[in-house]
């Protein structure tokens, strides 16, 4: 018990360090993708840290199995390193006892995984979309930044204005250009800009959004020809599109996996299927983890670790790729992702006997020569 734990402690302490700088890493480059919307106005920048935790669960499900992979290697690495492991073998440590501790901390991680992939990682991905949609549902003016130019999403208009009132009503300094398109062709009729001294949204009883300009001119006209028109007004009304939050969700990743059940649709079967693959992933790496992490003190804990790496990595991309393949209908259902699984659990457990065998039947070669001799 007392190297069971001390084994189990290990990984579980190296699995926590690797995991959080892969977590730092992957949600730094995701937060900055999501500044960079912020800043051109698709997003607003209060719901960033929202999003974020929405995100995690989905990061978290990849990032344990690899955290787990790379734990092995570094931990059990540095005991071959430091002779330990040379201690535990001529103690009766085989390989195969060495799997079977590691199953203790490979099976906390699996729960952990099979709970974010099955429960909390749609319920995330379901949260997620559901504010997407209401960002979807927002007019320019609710994500309007004084002192910027923000483009509307289809490019159609660009809205700038030098002031703007906490409230979001008033603005000063307002600049409008807006793209003429034909109702039935699409076709472009030029563009109509408005400039301002003052605005203001007013919303009517019977719910209309309105944005009230006072004192300004209107241009209409195409680029490079000379034939515009010039309007100066004293007050001037633009209708702004009606906010309309959908409350459809239709990614795969947000449906609940109890509605996956049963479910005929080979997209639905396929993400099935994915969410079962994450923790089954948790004890194939381990077993090819166990060997793998076997280096000579000589030769230094980080040879194997690069190979090792690569491994996982064709495994993480063949998965992915049948998975793709499997919602296509190039693969039959029956057949789904488990044959992916099938080849790594060979090559792990070819890994974990191959060392013994090759040991044992060096011995009998040995013995062989010995009585020939």
């Amino acid at each position: 018990m007392i190297v069971f734990r001390y084994l189990s402690r290990e990984v579980l302490l190296t699995l926590s360090a690797v995991s959080a700088v892969l977590l730092v890493i992957i949600m730094s480059g995701r937060f900055i993708k999501y500044l960079a919307q912020a800043a051109s106005g698709a997003l607003d920048p209060g719901s960033l840290f929202l999003i974020m935790g929405f995100r995690l669960p989905g990061f978290l499900q990849l990032i344990l199995p690899l955290g787990l992979f790379l734990g092995i290697l570094l931990a059990y690495g540095r005991l071959y390193l430091d002779s330990e492991m040379t201690v535990l073998s001529a103690t009766g440590m085989s390989q195969q006892r060495l799997f079977r501790m590691t199953l203790f901390p490979a099976t906390l991680v699996a729960l952990v995984v099979a709970w974010l992939s099955l429960s909390l990682s749609p319920q995330g991905a379901n949260q997620f979309q559901l504010l997407i949609n209401q960002q979807d549902a927002m007019t320019e003016f609710d994500t309007l930044v004084p002192g910027r130019f923000q483009a509307l999403r289809d490019g159609t208009r660009v809205t700038y204005t030098e002031q703007l009132s906490d409230d979001r009503i008033d603005l000063g300094g307002v600049f409008i250009t807006q793209k003429n398109l034909s109702s039935d062709t699409k076709k472009d009729r030029g563009i109509s800009v408005l400039v301002a001294e003052k605005g203001r949204q007013e919303i009517s009883p019977e719910g209309n959004r309105y944005l009230i300009l006072e004192n300004g001119y209107r241009y209409d006209g195409k680029p490079g020809q000379a034939d515009y028109r010039a309007i100066k007004y004293d007050t001037y009304g633009v209708l702004l599109p009606k906010p309309e939050v959908s409350e459809e969700v239709t990614d795969r990743d947000a449906m609940s996996t109890a509605s996956l059940l049963g479910n005929k649709d080979i997209r639905a079967r396929t993400e099935l299927q994915w969410r079962l693959s994450l923790p089954l992933l948790v004890f194939i790496v381990t077993l090819m983890a166990v060997p793998l992490s076997r280096v000579n003190p000589r030769q230094g804990r980080f040879l194997k670790l690069l190979p090792a790496i690569l491994l996982y990595m064709a495994y993480l991309t063949i998965l992915i790729s049948a998975r793709g393949a499997l919602e296509k209908g190039k693969i039959p259902p029956t057949l789904g992702l488990w044959w992916v699984h099938g080849i790594f659990l060979a090559i792990g457990l070819g890994l974990l006997y191959w060392e013994p065998l090759r040991l044992k039947l060096a011995s009998r070669r040995g013995a062989l020569e010995v009585a020939r001799g």
